[in-house]
């Protein structure tokens, strides 16, 4: 990212520690010095990727957003604290991942779910399809006068990134 970040910006902010206030709110000495490094990532995970952006993006936010009210089942806190006590062959069993999960709902799912790789749910993934809608409103948008207020970004470097991308993509360019 740094490359596409205007001069100034960089100048102001470049030797600021970006993660010092993550990393300062996270108990390293408490929950992961000495533990399994299952057990580590898991708690980074939860600290990190989880609230920031799974339930910003994916959860409560949006679902407030329109008018939902949703609920998160594996995110009960009696099973949080259940599959935290358990020990990391339950959790990983050879190269499968949420093993005791599967193994619970064995009999009530097929044969190919059961044995697919697990897979994270990223959103929106339109975007890296620059001829779907949302793909080319992002194009459109960052190729605009708009991006000239983003006084962060270094409008140069952003083109010609997208211009890159947009060629490796084998795609026709939107409008520059």
């Amino acid at each position: 990212m740094q490359e596409l970040f205007a001069e100034e910006f960089l100048s102001t902010y470049r030797e600021r520690p970006g993660y010092q206030a993550l990393l300062s709110s996270i108990d390293v000495r408490g929950q992961l010095i000495g533990r399994d490094p299952v057990h580590q990532s898991l708690y980074l995970w939860s600290k990190t990727f989880l609230p920031g952006y799974i339930l910003t993006m994916l959860g409560d936010r949006m679902e407030m957003a329109h008018s939902v009210e949703g609920r998160v089942p594996f995110l009960d806190h009696h099973l949080v604290e259940l599959v935290r006590s358990q020990p990391v062959t339950q959790k990983i069993h050879g190269v499968t991942e949420k093993y005791v999960l599967r193994e619970a709902v064995r009999d009530v799912i097929t044969d190919t779910v059961y044995r697919r790789q697990k897979h994270p749910f990223l959103s929106p993934p339109a975007t890296l399809n620059l001829k779907q809608k949302l793909g080319t409103f992002v194009q459109d948008t960052l190729r605009s006068p708009v991006l000239d207020t983003l006084l962060f970004f270094n409008q140069k470097k952003l083109l010609g990134f997208l211009d890159r991308l947009t060629k490796a993509l084998a795609l026709p360019m939107t409008r520059s």
